[in-house]
């Protein structure tokens, strides 16, 4: 399991975030949401994460650029995420779905990201 944590830019703004290959999905905190496009969701959908249960009742379009890369992915919305390791809120986590479709991947020995499988684009079908 990976874990990596760095500012990532939103909107012009630097947000501490967490990439961690143990979380399956993304999420940011409301204070990230309110700059971002939000949607109600129809059921709420219950979420354990960093000790705490959480309800789901919203989720945002995150645009966001990582190592100077611009990365789009779903997020869910929650009140808090926590702190990291050294006491500093997580304003984002990064899961390993958002990794795995960006080609992120961390580098827990050096405390840092390879953003070196980034896809040049995206090709969904290709006729023969």
């Amino acid at each position: 399991m990976g874990r990596i944590r760095q500012d990532v830019v939103v909107r012009g703004r630097k947000r501490w975030t967490l990439f961690d290959t143990g979380a399956r999905n993304t999420y940011v905190i409301e204070d990230v949401a309110k700059d971002l496009p939000v949607f109600k969701i129809e059921h709420s959908e219950p979420v354990s994460l960093g000790g705490k249960m959480h309800h789901v009742t919203e989720n945002c379009w995150l645009e966001c650029m990582i190592d100077g890369l611009p990365v789009r992915s779903h997020a869910r919305v929650l009140d808090a995420i926590g702190p990291d390791e050294n006491g500093t809120n997580i304003e984002i986590l990064i899961g390993a779905l958002t990794m795995q479709e960006w080609g992120i991947r961390p580098v827990p020995d050096e405390e840092k990201l390879d953003m070196g499988h980034y896809p040049k684009e995206f090709v969904e079908f290709r006729e023969s």
